[in-house]
């Protein structure tokens, strides 16, 4: 691997473990959500951190299984009739995805506004907490890791659960939650904890939960959490069993345009939830580094299409993985590599061990990670340091991401930041103030830095508005582009609306490449290529300036 480095092994390794036992339970849940066999979760989860991860060229980016594509995958499985013929579709998505990279598609990403980026984690960490209450309070209808909680009516849950919950409380999962937050929350705050840092404080909150449940079992408690509670991973009984979970695509499909279909929407939604997710990690890298993108879409598509070449769902960069391994010290690959080997080999020699881990244990972790993205703290600074334009869009993207989905969500923040971005740009493009004097008003318009057709509208309504016999000083000495129909306007108004009006312009500061040519106006004065002011002798009894003259004299124009 390129850039390969052992600096952070240690705690990439610590990462991995930390990852792996979040995403273990993701695996399960959102094959689960998707209608599709629990192993395949597992399968993808293991194809995702090994070989998306080696080809990846993020550091701090850990896919796995999409909850956004569980809803697209349990109507696809349903239309398509088989899980072998959705598997084609997927394999398929994955070709796409390989060729989006080669075709550069990942540029898109650049255009994507941090004010949404901080937007989606906030509101993906606001999602963490709230599915992740009722399996803190014991109450697991909602799918573990469906983050948008679809089920199979494609209604969403979060809230219903969490108004279920109250009904359904289980004093032992209170408990074992309890105890696990207490050991997350001083691993991070007590120092003597803090410098342990070969020993993850996730792990040490999962043995604890463990440890607590079994006690219970020993001591024959009420208090006891039932195996409803706790992880459910497949225990094959033999090698047969075990090869059994594998599946292969139905090839005898490649003809069913229903196939391709799905293979479009995947690849589409499975890409632009990548690059959202790699944009989030990249501002979450503690180092500064950036991804490339177009290199991203190939891992991706070669880990698709391994992944349902062998039985897996599709995959995608997931911010609540990547999240996990940012904050548990996580800096290169290697953490990423290291949660699919976990995941690899707890399938292969522990699985009867994972089953006693309490969702509780996990959803204590997850509490942690999500706290962290939404903490109030993020939200203060971003009233703080951001301007009105900013800060909307934020909040409109966190509020619109929890109530719909990733992809909407995103979709509504984006038109919001694009409307304040549109109607900044209209009111910045020139500062306005009139001056009172004794001849009568002068107007000063200072050009912004760039001047867009966006603009012409409001420059349009300024000129509408001038007063008669006033006097307009158009300044560009800070512009260093002015879009061709404001040129145009500008020039027009100069040859009649102001001549109509009797409004004197002076045009000041205009580059050489904006020249007026051939008008004609009242005017205060011109300024020449090397700056010198000419003030032409008929101005003052209201006559016209030549064109000749201002032909000659080069008036710069921005």
């Amino acid at each position: 691997m390129k850039n390969f480095t052992t600096k952070y092994l240690k705690s990439d390794i610590k990462s991995g473990l930390v990852v792996f036992l979040v995403a273990l339970p993701l695996c399960l849940g959102i094959a689960l959500a998707s209608g599709a066999p629990l192993f395949s979760g597992i399968i993808s989860g293991v194809v995702a951190g090994i070989v998306v991860g080696a080809l990846s060229g993020s550091q701090l980016s850990v896919s796995g299984p999409a909850a956004g594509l569980s809803a697209i995958v349990l109507a696809a499985i349903a239309s398509l009739g088989s899980f072998e013929a959705f598997l084609l579709a997927g394999l398929l998505a994955g070709a796409m995805q390989l060729l989006l990279g080669f075709l550069k598609a990942g540029v898109l990403s650049n255009y994507l506004p941090s004010n949404v980026i901080e937007g989606m984690l906030a509101a993906i960490g606001i999602i963490i907490i709230l599915s992740q209450i009722p399996h803190a309070f014991g109450y697991d209808e909602m799918h573990e890791g469906d983050f948008f909680a679809i089920n199979a009516a494609g209604e969403h849950q979060i809230f219903t659960a969490l108004a279920d919950t109250i009904n359904y409380i289980h004093p032992g999962a209170v408990i074992v939650v309890l105890v696990s937050l207490a050991i997350l929350i001083a691993f991070l705050k007590i120092p003597f904890l803090k410098r342990l840092k070969s020993i993850p404080g996730a792990l040490v909150a999962v043995l604890a939960g463990v440890a607590i449940n079994e006690f219970f079992k020993a001591t024959g408690s009420s208090l006891v959490i039932s195996q409803d509670h706790l992880v459910s991973l497949p225990v094959p009984e033999s090698m047969d069993q075990f090869l059994g979970q594998f599946s292969v695509p139905d090839f005898a499909q490649i003809a069913n345009v229903d196939i391709w279909v799905v293979a479009i929407t995947i690849a589409a939604v499975a890409s632009i939830e990548t690059l959202l997710c790699i944009e989030a990690a990249d501002k979450m890298d503690p180092l500064k580094r950036y991804t490339n993108t177009n290199r991203e879409l190939k891992a991706q598509g070669v880990g698709n299409m391994l992944s349902c070449l062998i039985g897996g769902i599709p995959i995608t960069s997931v911010i609540v993985r990547t999240s996990a391994n940012v904050n548990s010290g996580g800096r290169t690959k290697i953490a990423a590599i290291s949660h699919g080997i976990f995941l690899m080999a707890a399938v292969l020699a522990i699985p009867f061990l994972l089953n006693l881990i309490p969702l509780a244990s996990l959803a204590a972790v997850l509490l942690v990670i999500g706290y962290k993205l939404a903490s109030p703290a993020k939200f203060v600074h971003m009233w703080r340091n951001s301007k009105k334009f900013q800060f909307i869009p934020f909040v409109v993207t966190v509020v619109a991401i929890v109530m719909t989905d990733l992809l909407i969500g995103v979709g509504i923040g984006l038109a919001v930041s694009i409307y304040f971005i549109l109607r900044g740009n209209v009111k910045l493009a020139y500062f306005f103030k009139k001056d009172k004097h004794k001849e009568g008003e002068t107007i000063h318009m200072e050009l912004a830095q760039e001047v867009s057709f966006l603009n012409k509208a409001a420059i349009k309504q300024t000129f509408a508005h001038l007063p008669e016999n006033s006097t307009l000083i158009v300044d560009a000495s800070s512009t260093v582009y002015i879009d061709h129909d404001v040129l145009k306007l500008i020039k027009e108004f100069v040859d009649e609306g102001a001549l109509e009006r009797k409004i004197t312009v002076d045009l000041i500061g205009f580059r050489k490449e904006y020249k007026i040519e051939n008008s004609t106006t009242y005017v205060t004065s011109i300024v020449t290529d090397n700056g010198d002011l000419i003030s032409p002798t008929n101005i003052t009894n209201g006559n016209k300036v030549p064109s000749n003259i201002l032909k000659v004299k080069e008036l710069e124009m921005v």
